[in-house]
């Protein structure tokens, strides 16, 4: 199969200034991106994620390993490699900012093969979309951020490149705009069949854009999987327990023998006991230990893990074995 985006064993070393010592920041990355997938590249700071995109982009040459973008070696011919991407930068760094909207998306659609009407036309049709014709002869640094975003987005459309890299698309933004750059991202992936690699530390936007996530930490890939899967495995099936009885120390101690068990109490002063279960079937033994006490169960909630908290336990090293697997 062949892979817009091929990365072998890829190696970055630094050498401090003062001190001469050797910092490895990615240490023989390898990942492969098929045409159409949407991939989120995260990591915490100092990862070697920037390092990784930064050498993706052609910005940095690796000491080790190769980046292919359809096909094309970036270290051996950078110029004709970037042609296959575009790229929507955090603050907004691909837009001319003394120059209008409809100026900057005359520009990025140039050399693209388009007549001067059919540049025109696509303008006006990605204007419209995004709610920016108002805004089209303004000056891109008298825009929210808000509309900055849309319209780096509109130029990666118009580029009509194969692969879109997305650096932090909705930091600073409020939640109105988040939502609508979201919504947008997702069109622009299914409509578009646009390869999208987004590096963010909005966990909820990567949650609902993307299908494939690779964690990085350390420098090494410590995760390759599925948002879908990777929510499954870390599903810790934890309930909470809103109590119309007082709890008994000897009680709470005897059901902390089998369960994972935190207590607590909400606004009205009543008891919670929030327990961590492993099997369906442990969640009736819990009913049944309750009963047992007769004590009143009032109401029950499920705790829903989100992929935030899913990628916090990866780097903090939780299950690493069981969820580092390639796809």
């Amino acid at each position: 199969m062949e892979y817009v985006i091929d990365i072998q064993q890829l190696k970055k070393s630094y050498k401090k200034r003062k001190s001469n010592e050797i910092i490895d920041a990615v240490k023989g990355i390898s990942l492969q991106v098929k045409k159409g997938e949407v991939v989120g590249l995260l990591g915490p700071n100092g990862a070697g994620k920037t390092t990784t995109i930064k050498m993706m982009c052609g910005l940095l040459l690796p000491n080790e390993g190769t980046v292919t973008i359809n096909g094309i070696d970036m270290v051996k011919h950078r110029l004709k490699a970037l042609r296959h991407i575009s790229a929507v930068l955090e603050g907004n760094r691909n837009l001319y900012w003394r120059m209008t909207v409809r100026e900057n998306m005359e520009y990025f659609s140039g050399n693209r093969g388009l007549s001067k009407k059919e540049i025109s036309n696509k303008i006006d049709e990605l204007l419209e979309r995004l709610n920016l014709t108002q805004k089209a002869n303004e000056l891109v640094n008298s825009l929210s951020r808000g509309m900055q975003q849309k319209l780096s987005i509109a130029i990666a459309i118009l580029a009509d490149t194969e692969i879109i890299f997305l650096d932090e698309p909705t930091l600073g933004l409020d939640v109105e705009i988040s939502y609508e750059i979201r919504n947008l991202l997702k069109e622009v992936a299914k409509e578009y069949n646009k390869t999208i690699l987004l590096s963010s530390h909005d966990m909820p936007v990567v949650q609902e854009i993307c299908e494939r996530v690779v964690i990085i930490n350390e420098g090494r890939i410590v995760t390759d999987d599925s948002v879908s899967n990777l929510l499954s495995l870390f599903d810790t099936k934890a309930y909470s327990f809103t109590l119309g009885t007082a709890l008994s120390h000897q009680f709470l101690e005897e059901i902390k023998e089998h369960f994972i068990v935190q207590e607590g109490t909400n606004d009205s002063g009543q008891s919670i006991v929030t327990v961590t279960i492993q099997h369906s079937d442990d969640f009736y033994k819990v009913i049944e230990m309750f009963k047992e006490k007769n004590i009143v169960i009032e109401k029950v909630d499920r705790s829903i893990i989100d992929f935030e908290q899913v990628f916090m336990k990866i780097v903090k090293g939780e299950m690493v074995n069981e969820v580092a697997v390639s796809v």
